[in-house]
């Protein structure tokens, strides 16, 4: 038997609207979630602490100024704490992509705060003569300068975490360069032998390109660290108590603790979103230095018989549904597809910015749903790189120096010695007989064995020094 729902009316500048009587959120909430279901994904966890964190300041800003009565104040900031510590989340019901420039978020946080504060007063849900939504828990604020601040605030939460797997990727790496630096392989060019490098050196390589990209992050952060609360509609403050201006974002940051800023300029805050364009670039290139390693490892790791199988990788599971013991290198290949899709939102997110019009852009919440997905996303890739591949990658070093000892690539060294000509004339004769280089020289006697010691010396080549005939006389 269905359980039966009683409502409540509530009224908008739409009309009247029943809402579920249990319900914390309210008419513009449940108008914005039967207007908008497109992602199926209600608002980001981070986003709801962010944009109830600023309630809960505002609040206590405004008592300070005597904006707001203080019994309703604190009713306000205890409803916020319940909803930071988690509780009241699935009442946030508005999806992440909406019209109205983040709009039906801002009441939703409004109304659920509202409500919980209501019923912390002893009254019921809906009973907005109590606390109102938006003369009380939206007092001194406009969408378009919360919403934005929440939304930087929260990028600003998820980067720290991406700072912290960059990190760890980092460590990993470098203690792999140690681990791997004399094992000697085949360097490639565009795919084809080149001449020997020590597997350390590559990953010392992967290492240096993320230790820019952590370094990278600081700016990102910097980016995310200006907000435009106070601003209010437009960025003039319109309806704001001054003093109110000049304290909240000192509040929030307190609060939150962030280190936040107030923006210098609340009108360009507030319409030009060139900073998410930045951010979003960093992210892009740290997801394309993370997608070249992934390739990387899988041409490494590919075979293992016939193909490279320089390295190995930890097996994490079966490969195929037809072909047994077949074992595919999935954490790369899911970091490379992370990549991917962080590159498809950085031009969404280049696009949104673009759009905006006069004094606010409207698309604001397609960033956001892109920016902070991205952001997420990657550090989830890195975490599970770090864990379940780094951490465990093995040398193959018969087989590295089986492909060194037999590539035609070492003849680069010879150069010096016969000159380019004669030493292309040997490259050609090895790839056509098979036979390794060393023996044409031999046969050729256009060298010693002592000589060629000397010269094909192949940890020698992968380090600055005297390789040429200074080294046999």
């Amino acid at each position: 038997m269905r359980e039966q729902i009683n409502y409540r009316i509530e009224k908008d500048s739409i009309g009247e609207k029943r809402v579920p009587e249990d319900a914390y959120y309210g008419v513009q909430s449940l108008r914005a979630s039967e207007n908008f279901p497109i992602s199926g994904t209600a608002m980001h966890s981070e986003m709801i602490v962010s944009i109830v964190e600023i309630k809960k300041t505002s609040a206590i800003t405004n008592c300070e100024l005597g904006l707001i009565d203080k019994k309703i104040a604190e009713a306000i900031v205890k409803a916020c704490d319940e909803v930071i510590s988690g509780k009241f989340r699935e009442q946030f019901i508005v999806d992440q992509i909406q019209g109205g420039a983040g709009t039906s978020i801002n009441m939703n946080a409004n109304e659920v705060v509202a409500n919980r504060a209501i019923e912390l007063l002893g009254g019921e849900k809906g009973d907005y003569s109590l606390v109102n939504p938006n003369d009380h828990v939206n007092c001194g604020q406009s969408t378009n300068d919360v919403f934005p601040t929440c939304g930087r605030m929260t990028v600003y939460k998820l980067l720290k975490k991406l700072e912290i797997q960059l990190k760890r990727l980092y460590e990993a790496l470098i203690k792999k360069s140690a681990e791997f630096d004399d094992v000697i392989k085949m360097g490639r060019t565009q795919l084809q032998d080149a001449v020997p490098i020590r597997l350390g050196q590559e990953f010392k390589a992967y290492s240096a390109a993320v230790e820019r990209d952590i370094s990278r992050m600081q700016r990102a952060k910097d980016e995310m660290r200006y907000v435009n609360l106070g601003g209010t509609a437009i960025g003039t403050g319109i309806n704001a108590d001054e003093q109110y201006i000049q304290r909240i974002v000192q509040n929030l940051a307190k609060i939150s603790g962030l280190n936040l800023m107030q923006a210098f300029d609340l009108v360009d805050a507030t319409q030009n979103l060139d900073g998410y364009v930045v951010v979003s670039g960093i992210i892009k290139s740290c997801s394309v230095n993370l997608s070249k390693m992934a390739n990387d490892l899988r041409l490494m790791s590919s075979g293992p018989r016939t193909g490279l199988g320089e390295i190995n990788l930890p097996p994490k599971q079966n490969g195929s549904s037809i072909m047994p013991g077949k074992i595919n290198p999935v954490i790369p290949e899911v970091v490379n597809q992370v990549a991917f899709n962080v590159i498809g939102n950085d031009l969404t997110i280049t696009m949104a910015a673009e759009a905006g019009q006069l004094e606010l852009n409207a698309f604001e919440p397609i960033i956001f749903y892109k920016l902070l997905q991205s952001v997420e996303t990657i550090t989830y890739a890195v975490e599970t790189l770090v864990d379940n591949c780094i951490e465990g990658i093995t040398a193959n070093r018969e087989r590295c120096k089986f492909l060194v000892e037999n590539s035609v690539g070492i003849i680069t060294a010879i150069c010096p010695h016969v000159g380019y000509m004669k030493a292309a004339e040997i490259a050609k004769t090895a790839l056509n007989t098979g036979k390794p280089i060393r023996t044409l020289i031999i046969e050729e006697g256009l060298l010693s064995e002592e000589q060629l010691d000397i010269i094909l010396n192949t940890e020698a080549m992968t380090k600055p020094g005297i390789t040429g005939k200074a080294a046999v006389g």
